[in-house]
C-alpha cells in the first residue's frame, strides 16, 4: 500500500514520503538489489520496451520512487549494483550470457522467415522497426551501459536529497558496478560489519527489495528480528503482444497477419498494451522464523535445543536442492518436495549427530555425512517413485487428449459469427451478410475443406473474405511431443555407473574420479555458507563439473578438507567480461580483447564457441537444461590478455579498475557539516564516522575524486532532465568496518534484540480460556489495527458507485442490493408486506485510532493483503467528498442520472431510494 500521486492538468503532485507510512510500519534502512531493477526497466515483458538509454534510466528512477513511496525509510537507502562476482557464480553468469545471445538471434531469425512467409501470403503486418535490438548482455560490470548508470544514479540521489522532504535525514550508499561482490552479498556483507559494532541498534527494521528467492535465506542468516523483504506480486501467464503484429492473444509462431477486429465501439485504445501500476507484496521474515520455528522444534534432544542453530542447518540444507554455485543432487528435486524429505531426515538423525550441522558459517562434515548418506539410502525409491509419476502424468494427458477429441466440435466458426468469452461488455455487433455467411459455414461443414476464397475464409463486416474465418481445430496427437532420450533410466538397475559414464565419461568403478567429484562438491558446500554467513572465503574457487553427485556417495566426507586460501583478489571488470561473454556481446570490448573471442589463431578462441550443446538432464524445456560451456582457464586467459592489455584507452583503464562505496547527504543531515569540513581541510586520510551523527552507522570517509558537492552545478547525464544548479548535497567515499581475516560473525541475535510480536495462532488457542473468542488472523503489520465500520450514507454511495450488473467481477457484485433506509441488510419486500426500518446504529465511523494516519485518510492503491480495506477506503474516500444536501435528488450522488439499466425492472426487485 502506498499514496498515489496526484495528478492535476497532466501533471503528477509529487508523494510527500516524510508523512508516516500508510502501512503502519516504520522501516529504518531500505536496500535495493539494483540487478532486480534495471531488467525490468531496459527490457520489460508486459510493456513497450523504452525508445533509447535515456529513457531506460527515467524509468529506473520511477521505479526507486514507487519502492521509496511504499517503503518511506527513516536512516539509510542503501542502493548495490551486482560488481564483479567471485569465480564461482561467473560459471553461471557464463551459461546465462551464452543462452541469452544464442537465444535472442534464434528469435531474431526465426522472426524474419516468419514474417517473410506472412507477407507472400498476403498477410498484413506492420512495418518493421529500425531500431537496433537492445543486448541484456550489458547489464554487467565493465561496460559503458553501466558506468553511465552509476552516473545517473549519483545525479537521482543528489536531485531527491536536494528537493524531496522524506530524503531530508537520510543516509544513502551507492555500491556501484565497480565495487567487487554480488548487490545482494554487498548489502549482507554491509549489515554483518554494521551488526559488529557497538553502535548499532538490535532493532533496526531492515526491508530489502528484490525477487531472489536467495534474499530469503540471505535475510534469516542475519538473525535480525526485523527484516522485511519487498518484491514485485507475481502474476503469471501475463498476455503478451505478438512481435510482428503487436496483437494479443497468440505468440510469434501462431501469427497469421490478420488485419485487427475492432471490438466494441470504442476502440481507439486496442492497439495500446494493457497496462497495469506493478504491484508489490511484503515478505515478513519474522512471520517466516515462527513458521519455522514449529517445524523444526524437537523435543528430548541430547543437547540444548537451539533455534537460531536449527534455522542455519536449516539454510544450510536448502543449498542441497539448488542454488547460483552447485548444480542440485539428482534426487533432490523441489517440486517433489525435497525440503521436507530433508527437514524429516534431519530430525531423525540429529538425535545420532551429538549437535546442529553448522555453527556460524561453518560445516561439521561428520553430522553432514550422516545426514547424506540416510538421503543415499531412498535414493532407489525415490527414483522410482519420480518415473511413476512422471508415467502417471503422461497417462493423464493422454487420456485428457482424447476426451477433448471427443467432445470438441468439429467447427467453430470464426470471424462475427466467433464464439465471445462469457462476461463481455463489449455490446454485440450487428452481422453484416449473415446468409452468406451462413452458406459459406454450411459449405465447409459439409466439404470439411475450406471455401472456394482462401483457407480458413469467413467474412468481415463488408461481406468480404477474411482469414480469420473458421478454422477446423486440430487436436494434438498425444504422441506428437517427442521425448528427449533418456539414456540414464535412473529408476533401472545400473543407474549410477550409466550416469557416470554419460555425464562425465568415466566408469563408476573409477573410485578415484568419484572421490574427486565428491571433494569438489563438499568444497562447494562449505564455500556457499561462509559466502552467506562470513563473506567470500575465496575469490578464485568454482565447482569445476556441469553435475552432481549422489548423495549415497558422501562416505569419507568427514576428513575432506574444506579450508579455502587466503588474499585472494577478485577479477577486474574487462577481464570478467572476457570470462563471461560470447563472442557476440563482443562489441562491449576493446577492439584488440574482442579480437581474442573471435581470432581462429587466437590462443583461447576454443572458450567462445559459437554453438554448443544444452543437456536437458531429464527435464522438459531447454531453460532447464545445463548449457555444456568449456570452463574457462585463469591462467590461459590472463596471459593472453597480458599482450592486449596496453592497447587500453585511458577510459577503458577507469572503467578496468575496482571502486568503493560512496555515500550522501544533505543539508539537513547531521552528518553533512563534518564531511563539508573534511573537503575544506583536504584531509586525505580516512576518518571515522561519528556515529552518533549518522544513526550509529560506522565505517572510514575518504574524498572522492568526482564528489557532489554544495553550491556546485550537478550536470544531469540525461539530456530530458536538468541540472541541479542550486545543489545542498554532499558526496564522499565510504569503507566498511574492516575486521581480520580470521575474525568470525557470530551468527546469533543480539543481546537487547525484541522479539516481534507473534502472529500465528496459538497451538493451544481453543484449549486456552479465551472468552470464546475466535482467532482474528493478522492482516498487515500492525495487529491493533481498527476495523472500519460504515454509516448508511456511506452504504448509499457504495450502491451508486459499484457496479450492480449480474456476473460483473469486483468484491461487492453479490452484494444485497441497498434497501428501504439505504440499510445493506434489509430484505426485499414481498407482496403486500409493509416497509419496517431497520435501523442500524452501529453503523459509525470510529474516529479513536492509534497509531499513524489512519488508512482511509491515504488516498488507496490496491495491494496484495490489502484489498478488503482498500474497497472500503475508496469508498469512504469518496463519501468525504460529498455534502449531505447532494444525497436530496434521486439520480443519486452529485445527481448523477440513473443507468438505463437501473431503472428496468427484469423481474428482479426495484430498489427505490429513501425520499
Amino acid at each position: 500500500l502506498h499514496s498515489q500521486a496526484k495528478e492535476c492538468n497532466g501533471v503528477k503532485a509529487p508523494i510527500d514520503t516524510s508523512k508516516p507510512n500508510p502501512n503502519e510500519v516504520e522501516f529504518d534502512n531500505l536496500y535495493l538489489d539494483m540487478n532486480g531493477i534495471i531488467h525490468p526497466c531496459t527490457h520489460p515483458e508486459d510493456k513497450p520496451a523504452p525508445k533509447n538509454e535515456d529513457e531506460m534510466m527515467v524509468a529506473i528512477f520511477e521505479y526507486i520512487d514507487r519502492i521509496f513511496n511504499i517503503v518511506r525509510p527513516r536512516r539509510l537507502l542503501y542502493m548495490a549494483i551486482d560488481g564483479v562476482a567471485p569465480r564461482a557464480k561467473m560459471n553461471q553468469q557464463r551459461s546465462r550470457r551464452f543462452r541469452a545471445s544464442k537465444e535472442g538471434m534464434e528469435a531474431a531469425e526465426e522472426k524474419q522467415k516468419i514474417r517473410q512467409e506472412i507477407l507472400a501470403k498476403g498477410g498484413i503486418l506492420p512495418p518493421e522497426e529500425v531500431k537496433e535490438r537492445f543486448d541484456s548482455n550489458c547489464i554487467t560490470p565493465g561496460t559503458e551501459f553501466m558506468d553511465n548508470l552509476a552516473k545517473c544514479l549519483r545525479y537521482y540521489i543528489a536531485d531527491r536529497l536536494n528537493s524531496d522532504p522524506g530524503w531530508k535525514n537520510l543516509t544513502v550508499i551507492l555500491s556501484d558496478a565497480s565495487a567487487p561482490g554480488e548487490g545482494e552479498h554487498k548489502i549482507m556483507d554491509y549489515i554483518r560489519r554494521q551488526r559488529a559494532q557497538p553502535n548499532h541498534d538490535p532493532n533496526t527494521h531492515h526491508c530489502l527489495c528484490g525477487a531472489d528467492a536467495d534474499l530469503i535465506m540471505l535475510g534469516l542468516a542475519t538473525h535480525e528480528p526485523n527484516f522485511t523483504i519487498i518484491r514485485e506480486e507475481f502474476k503469471p501467464n501475463k498476455p503478451k503482444p505478438c512481435a510482428l503484429c503487436n496483437q494479443m492473444g497468440h505468440e510469434v509462431k501462431d501469427c497469421q497477419g490478420l488485419p485487427r477486429e475492432k471490438q466494441g465501439k470504442h476502440d481507439q485504445f486496442a492497439d495500446s498494451l494493457p497496462f497495469a501500476e506493478q504491484e508489490f507484496i511484503f515478505i515478513r521474515l519474522c512471520v517466516l522464523r515462527e513458521y519455522l520455528e514449529r517445524e523444526l522444534t524437537m523435543a528430548s534432544l541430547p543437547f540444548t535445543f537451539d533455534f537460531e542453530r536449527s534455522v542455519d542447518d536449516w539454510v544450510f540444507m536448502c543449498f542441497f536442492v539448488g542454488n547460483d554455485f552447485l548444480p542440485h543432487l539428482p534426487s533432490l528435486e523441489i517440486r517433489e518436495g525435497a525440503i521436507d524429505r530433508l527437514v524429516n531426515i534431519y530430525k531423525n538423525v540429529v538425535h545420532k549427530t551429538g549437535g546442529y550441522l553448522t555453527e556460524s558459517g561453518f560445516v561439521n562434515l561428520q553430522r553432514v555425512q550422516m545426514i547424506m548418506l540416510a538421503v543415499g539410502e531412498v535414493e532407489d525409491s525415490i527414483f522410482k517413485k519420480r518415473k511413476d509419476d512422471d508415467d502417471n502424468f503422461k497417462r493423464r494427458q493422454k487420456e485428457k487428449r482424447k476426451r477433448m477429441k471427443r467432445d470438441q466440435p468439429s467447427f467453430i466458426p470464426g470471424g462475427q459469427f466467433s464464439p465471445q468469452a462469457l462476461g463481455n461488455r463489449s455490446s454485440p455487433q450487428a452481422i453484416s451478410n449473415p446468409r452468406q455467411a451462413a452458406f459459406e459455414m454450411r459449405m465447409h461443414d459439409r466439404q470439411n475443406s475450406t471455401t472456394s476464397s482462401s483457407p480458413n475464409t469467413s467474412l468481415t463486416s463488408d461481406g468480404s473474405p477474411s482469414l480469420a474465418g473458421g478454422i477446423k481445430r486440430k487436436a494434438e496427437d498425444s504422441d506428437s511431443e517427442p521425448e528427449p532420450e533418456d539414456n540414464i533410466r535412473l529408476w533401472e538397475t545400473g543407474w549410477k555407473q550409466r550416469y557416470y559414464k554419460n555425464k562425465f565419461d568415466v566408469d563408476a568403478s573409477d573410485e578415484k574420479f568419484r572421490r574427486k567429484v565428491v571433494q569438489s562438491y563438499v568444497e562447494g558446500l562449505c564455500w556457499v555458507l561462509r559466502y552467506y554467513y562470513q563473506g567470500c572465503a575465496s575469490w578464485n574457487w568454482y565447482y569445476p563439473f556441469h553435475y552432481a553427485p549422489f548423495a549415497s556417495d558422501f562416505e569419507g566426507i568427514a576428513d575432506m578438507p574444506s579450508d579455502f586460501e587466503k588474499g585472494s583478489k577478485p577479477f577486474k571488470p574487462l577481464e570478467q567480461l572476457m570470462g563471461v561473454f560470447p563472442a557476440a556481446s563482443g562489441n562491449f570490448l576493446p577492439p584488440s580483447w574482442r579480437k581474442l573471442m573471435t581470432d581462429p589463431e587466437s590462443s583461447i578462441i576454443d572458450f567462445y564457441p559459437e554453438d554448443f550443446a544444452i543437456d536437458l538432464n531429464g527435464k522438459k524445456y531447454a531453460w532447464q537444461g545445463v548449457a555444456l560451456l568449456p570452463f574457462v582457464d585463469e591462467r590461459r586467459l590472463r596471459a593472453a590478455l597480458e599482450e592486449v592489455y596496453p592497447d587500453l584507452t585511458p577510459e577503458e583503464s577507469r572503467r578496468n579498475s575496482l571502486g568503493g562505496d560512496v555515500l550522501f547527504v544533505g543539508k539537513h543531515h547531521p552528518l553533512c557539516d563534518f564531511i563539508v569540513e573534511q573537503y575544506k581541510t583536504k584531509n586525505t586520510e580516512p576518518v571515522d564516522i561519528p556515529p552518533e551523527l549518522c544513526h550509529g552507522i560506522q565505517g572510514k570517509l575518504t574524498l572522492n575524486e568526482n564528489a557532489v558537492l554544495p553550491d556546485q552545478t550537478v550536470e544531469s547525464p540525461v539530456p530530458m532532465l536538468r541540472d541541479l544548479a542550486q545543489n545542498s548535497a554532499v558526496s564522499i567515499s565510504f569503507k566498511d568496518p574492516q575486521f581480520g581475516e580470521d575474525f568470525v560473525f557470530k551468527a546469533i541475535v543480539l543481546p537487547g534484540a525484541k522479539k516481534p510480536a507473534p502472529v500465528l495462532k496459538p497451538g493451544d488457542w481453543e484449549k486456552t480460556n479465551n472468552d470464546g473468542r475466535p482467532w482474528r488472523p493478522q492482516l498487515g503489520f500492525n495487529r491493533d489495527r481498527k476495523p472500519v465500520h460504515l454509516d448508511q450514507s456511506a452504504f448509499r454511495t457504495l450502491g451508486h458507485t459499484m457496479p450492480r450488473e449480474r456476473g460483473m467481477p469486483g468484491m461487492y457484485a453479490n452484494a444485497v442490493p441497498l434497501g428501504t433506509y439505504g440499510s445493506p441488510y434489509a430484505r426485499p419486500l414481498l407482496s403486500g408486506q409493509q416497509q419496517i426500518p431497520k435501523l442500524l446504529s452501529n453503523l459509525r465511523l470510529q474516529e479513536s485510532w492509534r497509531g499513524p494516519t489512519p488508512l482511509f485518510q491515504q488516498a488507496p492503491q490496491r495491494t496484495a493483503g490489502a484489498a478488503p480495506l482498500l474497497a472500503w477506503n475508496r469508498m469512504l474516500q469518496s463519501q468525504n467528498q460529498y455534502q449531505p444536501s447532494q444525497y436530496q435528488g434521486l439520480g443519486g450522488p452529485m445527481s448523477y442520472p440513473q443507468r438505463p439499466e437501473d431503472r428496468m425492472d427484469r423481474g428482479r426487485q426495484v430498489w427505490k431510494p429513501y425520499p
